[in-house]
């Protein structure tokens, strides 16, 4: 057998019998290597740095997800507080200034030091599950919305404490006369005369019943994207020095897509129970979609309990009787045994004092008025606490009738001047 390696001059090794020179190991390596120094390192390095490009990219758009909401709430036009400025205001976030407790933390009145303004800060306690989302729902929702009736909010803190934990909250206008909650039920530690001079008359609260009312209206039907509450009571809803409504608290706050935001209808949905115990509706239990139709309930009982005096949750109600069944079964005829026993005797006082007898005709003119304003304020109660939502009213709905009420209460009773005329007890 023949072989012939003629022209192969780079040819090595081999068999013995061609006579070919031996390889050189040392220089094929060095070869080999200039090979991975060319082309497979540089690869590698290119691969890795896309990598960490793609992670850093993402983790980016992961942080701006997360944080535009609240950096867009901020704005120019808001003040940036730090959390050693909010610490300051409140005296080191002191029990003696707490006003309040939530879901999700407590409020401090505080004195802010650069324009010496009383604010309200409610500080979120982000061990409670679901209170950093309650957080930017709450930021969310504020940044869109301005209505005489709703709480005015200056401002936000995320940041952290001095021992690196964060730290959330939200600076608010102070309202000097507390929350609804504060005016109707007394408080156990408080004295009678501080009781008595708390009790809200007839027409105090109907101005307040007609500002919570134009509050949701504004929500529901007013903003770019309607907007449901869903956590209204006495205890978020705070009045100013003028004893003007002011809704708050958004937290549990829900933006509802055009087209469903109206609607009755029975869906399914995970959300479980949303708002507080007496106050959430019976859909939102059975897991059913937030609906405009929820925070009418809720306002249904709220108007129940400003006008009876009773929470939703007295020891007197249980499974068959309720907020909604005791103030129906009493009407008409018996409006005077369910209504708040004040609202009553503020009007026999004034009775009382009358001198004439044309005065006291007036007086017993006025108190069948007074007994008419409350019927159709109960059915208002009434009509908003049904069972199942289609047969609510809508919330511009309700806001015709109230004012209707209170315009038929103020011509007929005497009292004139405008929106907060007051009765003279």
């Amino acid at each position: 057998m023949a072989i012939s390696i003629r022209g192969n001059k780079q040819l090595c090794g081999g068999i013995p019998k061609l006579h070919l020179h031996s390889c050189n190991t040392k220089e094929f390596k060095g070869k080999r290597f200039t090979l991975i120094m060319k082309i497979i390192i540089p690869t590698s390095f290119g691969l890795l740095g896309l990598v960490i490009v793609l992670c850093l990219l993402y983790l980016c758009c992961f942080r701006k997800t997360t944080k535009v909401p609240l950096l867009r709430f901020l704005g120019k036009s808001y003040v940036k507080l730090s959390y050693q400025s909010l610490l300051k205001a409140t005296d080191g976030f002191s029990p003696a200034n707490m006003i309040g407790m939530g879901s999700f933390g407590s409020v401090y009145k505080g004195i802010l030091d650069h324009s010496e303004k009383v604010v309200a800060v409610k500080v979120l306690n982000l061990q409670f599950r679901g209170a950093s989302k309650s957080f930017v729902a709450e930021c969310e929702a504020l940044r869109r919305i301005r209505h005489r009736n709703l709480v005015k909010v200056f401002t936000a803190c995320s940041s952290v404490d001095y021992n690196g934990n964060d730290f959330k909250a939200l600076v608010y206008e102070f309202m000097v006369n507390g929350s609804l909650e504060d005016w109707l039920h007394a408080n156990e530690n408080e004295d009678e005369v501080h009781v008595k001079s708390r009790n809200l008359n007839i027409l105090q609260r109907l101005n307040i019943a007609v500002d919570v009312a134009s509050a949701l209206d504004y929500l529901h039907h007013h903003c770019s994207e309607p907007i449901v509450h869903c956590a209204l009571k006495p205890s978020n809803v705070l009045l100013n020095n003028e004893m003007i409504g002011h809704v708050g608290d958004f937290g549990l706050a829900r933006f509802l897509p055009e087209g469903t935001y109206n609607s009755s209808a029975t869906q399914s949905s995970s959300i479980g129970l949303r708002g507080s115990v007496g106050y959430a509706t019976p859909e939102y239990g059975m897991g059913n979609k937030v609906t405009t139709f929820g925070d009418v309930y809720s306002y249904g009982i709220l108007l129940l309990e400003m006008f009876t005096g009773k929470r939703p949750t007295d020891n007197m109600f249980n499974d068959s009787l309720s907020l909604h069944n005791f103030a129906k079964m009493a009407l008409p005829e018996q409006v005077a045994s369910v209504v708040d026993p004040t609202l009553i005797q503020q009007r026999e006082i004034e009775e009382a004092s009358s001198s004439t007898e044309n005065t006291r005709n007036q007086s017993s003119t006025g108190s069948h008025k007074i007994y008419e304003c409350l019927i159709s304020i109960l059915n208002i109660g009434i009509a908003c606490s049904q069972e199942l939502p289609r047969d609510r009213p809508t919330i511009n709905h309700i806001v015709t009738q109230l004012l209707v009420i209170k315009n038929n209460f103020l011509g007929t009773d005497g009292v004139h001047g405008g929106r907060r005329a007051r009765i003279t007890v």
